[in-house]
């Protein structure tokens, strides 16, 4: 065995020849360096069995197993698969212990031993949690350690069927360096779990942690070495819990699970579409409704906007839930291609229930429920917007529009504003193509006929709506291009 030396990175395993201050891989700073490495001479080794043929490989050992939890099972594909290894992280709080500790229950109940071990915790303070979960169940066993190898003693001991290990940052390798956390410490107890998870064909659930940019703690390894990476979203103003699938290797990686987070535990929300949209009788002003796809399923999402006067140099853009960056251009496009005086007012945009998008198809929405809310002029909960706005005002096409119309055709909404060519025939549902955000404007009467009405009651002459656009009664004009024309005798 000859030794050398080689510059490895601690964060992604990427090496060097030479010692580079920059990773060319991670392109992290100040991560690579100096490591020995054995050079062996000896023969290729001797194989146990032959490589087999594709055809002669058996496909239903990658078969997921249901785990009792329809939404997770949805993220994951078909289940667990036996001998996966599945990395759920997530902020502090929001529930990952008790969703799994809630796997683990229904595991058990099923009939299979899972055994549950939990590094930051007591098995009294898991035990309580259980009770309150209703997660009590014979085959469901804890073990309170920190040590990688007590964890594998209990794993040959017990032969459970699952295992859950929360969490992987906070269990201590004997002999490696560094403390528990670290990169060496976190890739040696990853890779030894998942060993034992191809070993003794088990699949694995871990707890990670996250950083404050909402990144998996650790080294980016740890998401190499695992089969899924699983992100556990949610505001903890709201109930509302969602599971991202970041990788998968045996489903989509564009799926997502709803969950509501409640003192019982954590529920299943097979259609969350009632938790993003206002419950008020009466529709407000400044309200539109869109669908947006979050993975494979669409959501039905309401906007809200609310339009003030500003007496600052600079007014205030407030969003939640919408990309602070596409609300302003839709601003822009707004005050350029309708006239609109929206850029001298405060501007506040939020989604109902905790609702985060990034879906451009709720570009559209978004400039109705702006313009809605400057006019002071409800639209109706029973129209939904769909569609892309580019900066000439135009509205583009989004991807599965037919999906989205279904959706909405299925919640009872009556008419629905979508791009040309996207005008489909839906059972119960209108279907109006618009070009651009003037003509959507136009389609849910933001035209100011109330204003007109009003001036014909003062006696005045007809008012003639240039291309600016439209106000509603009672409101400082917000649009450049209006005439009054004489009243014809």
């Amino acid at each position: 065995m000859a030794k050398g030396i080689t510059y490895k990175c601690t964060e992604c395993g990427w090496t060097a020849p030479r010692w580079v201050g920059r990773c060319g891989s991670c392109e992290s700073w100040g991560s690579v360096a100096e490591c020995q490495v054995e050079r062996s001479a000896r023969a290729p080794a001797m194989v146990a069995g032959r490589a087999l043929s594709i055809t002669e490989i058996d496909a239903q050992q990658a078969i997921g197993v249901p785990t009792g939890l329809g939404e997770f099972d949805r993220v994951l594909g078909q289940g667990l698969t036996p001998g996966s290894v599945v990395l759920l992280a997530g902020e502090p709080g929001v529930g990952k212990s008790t969703l799994l500790l809630q796997v683990a229950s229904c595991w058990a109940a099923s009939g299979l031993t899972a055994l549950y071990v939990t590094a930051e915790e007591s098995a009294a303070q898991v035990r309580l949690r259980a009770e309150r979960i209703g997660a009590v169940h014979q085959g469901l066993h804890v073990a309170a350690e920190t040590d990688l190898g007590v964890v594998l003693g209990h794993i040959e001991q017990l032969s459970p069927k699952l295992l859950v290990l929360d969490s992987v940052q906070t269990v201590l390798v004997p002999g490696a360096d560094g403390v528990p956390g670290g990169v060496t410490q976190v890739k040696e107890t990853a890779a030894a779990l998942v060993r034992v998870a191809k070993t003794h064909n088990i699949p694995v659930l871990l707890v990670g942690h996250v950083t404050k940019d909402g990144a998996v703690a650790g080294p980016r390894t740890l998401e190499h070495l695992v089969d899924v990476v699983l992100s556990f979203e949610g505001d903890p103003h709201f109930g509302l819990r969602i599971i991202r699938a970041a990788k998968n290797r045996f489903g989509p990686a564009d799926e997502i699970g709803c969950f509501n987070m409640t003192e019982g535990g954590i529920e299943e929300v097979p259609d969350p579409t009632g938790l993003f949209v206002s419950t008020a009788g009466e529709p407000a002003p400044g309200s539109c409704l869109t669908v947006s796809l979050e993975g494979r399923r669409p959501l039905l999402t309401e906007v809200q906007a609310l339009v003030d006067a500003s007496k600052a140099p600079m007014p205030r853009r407030v969003c939640q839930g919408v990309d602070h960056s596409r609300v302003a251009m839709i601003l822009a496009v707004l005050s350029r291609r309708t006239a609109m005086r929206v850029l001298d007012k405060e501007v506040y945009v939020s989604t109902i229930g905790g609702a985060r998008t990034s879906d451009p198809a709720a570009d559209l929405a978004i400039a109705l429920a702006v313009g809605a809310a400057l006019a002071n002029l409800p639209l109706g909960m029973r129209v939904v917007a769909l569609g892309e706005v580019g900066l000439s005002g135009e509205v583009r096409r989004v991807n599965a529009i037919s999906k989205r119309l279904a959706e909405a055709a299925r919640l009872g909404v009556e008419l629905a504003l979508v791009p040309p060519g996207c005008g489909e025939k839906i059972k119960g549902l209108r279907v109006q193509e618009v070009g651009t955000v003037k003509a959507a404007l136009d389609a849910v009467g933001l035209r100011s006929p109330s204003l007109r009405q009003q001036h014909h009651l003062a006696g005045g002459g007809d008012i003639h709506i240039g291309d600016g656009g439209d106000v509603s009664a009672g409101l400082e004009l917000p649009f450049d291009d209006l005439t009054v024309l004489p009243r014809a005798a």
